[in-house]
């Protein structure tokens, strides 16, 4: 036998070993999250560096509010605009999948994403920016632990507290204040709406709060409230 065909099995059964471990180590995150609020993620860590490249004394503004605290139009807003379906999938919403695609079709580029807060809040808490087939892999399989372990309003309470509303800007409460200077919990709807808005793209938003874009669309969250189910 040939030194590579010696080799081989080993480095595969390395290779799946370190997948393996890899995949435990999400789960045990997950499990744990099940009680316990994240103290950090993926995307906080990569704002906290990009913002320490220019100031090394620069600080994330972000900190943790319970479910209850958080304003119901926040709550509905953030449905209406990023997944509307979220009480009626299981993580994945092909019927979306299959819009966003035949929206980029049209447009011959890509203008709509069919991503569920879900598989969001997956690629928030672990992965990077980046967009690669093995990055939206791995988003799918940790988008079935958080479904099959969280509850939809967990999974909603948690996206909630660490999503990027803006630059060194994380949570619902650190967005209240940065933008409207009240607590999560005092949000009105107009508000709420702008927020939510905001998501696809938070840092232009904090540059550019007052655009046409982003108020046309908060208005028309503000139409769809009642069309979303809240857990």
């Amino acid at each position: 036998m040939s030194v590579g065909r010696r080799w081989w099995p080993r480095l595969l059964l390395g290779l799946s070993s370190v997948f393996l471990a890899y995949q435990l180590w999400l789960l045990a995150h997950v499990l744990w999250w099940r009680q316990h609020n994240p103290d950090s993620s993926a995307f906080m860590r990569a704002g906290l560096a990009r913002l320490r490249s220019d100031d090394p004394d620069a600080q994330l503004r972000q900190h943790w509010v319970p479910y209850s605290a958080i304003a119901y139009p926040l709550k509905a807003a953030v449905l209406a605009a990023e997944d509307a379906r979220f009480l009626r999938h299981h993580g994945f919403d092909w019927l979306g999948i299959e819009q966003a695609w035949n929206k980029d079709l049209a447009h011959h580029r890509i203008v709509a994403g069919g991503s569920t807060i879900s598989q969001q809040l997956a690629k928030n808490l672990f992965l990077s920016e980046r967009r690669t087939p093995w990055r939206k892999a791995e988003e799918g399989l940790i988008t079935l632990m958080l479904e099959h372990l969280l509850s939809k309003r967990r999974i909603l309470e948690i996206y909630l507290n660490v999503i990027e509303w803006g630059d060194g800007v994380y949570g619902a409460d650190a967005a209240a204040e940065h933008y409207f200077h009240v607590h999560a919990r005092h949000l009105n709807t107009a508000q709420a709406c702008w927020l939510a808005a905001a998501i696809p793209d938070p840092r232009a938003a904090d540059d550019h709060r007052r655009t046409r874009h982003l108020r046309r669309k908060a208005a028309i969250l503000a139409r769809r409230l009642t069309q979303v189910a809240v857990p």
